[in-house]
């Protein structure tokens, strides 16, 4: 009975993580569309890039949906690569993005429709990365946790172009776009790092950050 209890929670759990990572497919590909238009309308390369970082987002949630289908070690070694990979992607991306703003002096035009499209991708990304974190935590997968840390970067991001528009419209301070990029630069080469670290060992961290304890009767190192 109580077995059947865990199999039955773990597979609420399972659609949990599930109807999050659709969510966030859904919201991803309608903000791609429409981040396009409102890029091109405002010649701006902040907006273009947060719709690429769409993209890497996208990838990611279609990576926990293969990787909560099935089951097995190997399967989730290979789809932590996958999203570790998309870290690199983003970080790349907004290595060139920030650079080549600074460097060209580019500045892009007002977009109303991209100020208030990153202000609620923000908060809803803000919450599907709670609901992604509480559930792969519950269900103690290493995949959709990090795929969580995929969407607050992308949360992040949000803020960051957000931030960068605001103030371009306001004040005229163009800078502050490719600055806040630098930071989240670092964000998403920490969290490869950490994932190339916890295939290494061959083991997933715990949410908190801990070594988890050898197990009982294990011989000391």
């Amino acid at each position: 009975m109580r077995q059947r209890l865990i199999m039955q929670r773990e597979a609420r759990l399972v659609r949990r993580g599930l109807r999050l990572e659709y969510a966030t497919l859904g919201w991803n590909v309608a903000g791609v569309a429409l981040l396009a238009l409102a890029a091109w309308r405002a010649r701006s390369v902040a907006l273009a890039g947060f719709g690429l970082d769409s993209l890497i987002e996208i990838g990611a949630s279609a990576v926990v949906v293969w990787e909560l289908s099935g089951s097995g070690e190997h399967r989730r070694r290979r789809a932590l690569m996958s999203i570790a990979a998309a870290f690199v992607l983003l970080a790349v991306y907004l290595s060139v993005q920030s650079t080549w703003v600074l460097l060209v002096g580019h500045r892009p035009g007002h977009s109303i429709t991209g100020i208030c499209w990153t202000a609620i991708t923000a908060a809803v990304m803000f919450s599907l990365a709670y609901g992604k974190r509480r559930t792969g935590i519950a269900l103690d997968n290493p995949v959709l946790r990090t795929e969580g840390r995929v969407t607050l970067i992308d949360a992040l991001l949000a803020t960051a172009v957000l931030a960068g528009l605001v103030l371009n419209a306001a004040l005229g301070w163009w800078q502050a776009d490719p600055a806040a990029g630098y930071v989240l630069v670092y964000y998403a080469v920490r969290e490869t790092l950490a994932i190339r670290a916890d295939l290494t060992a061959g083991r997933p961290r715990p949410p908190d950050g801990r070594v988890p304890d050898p197990p009982t009767g294990a011989p000391d190192a």
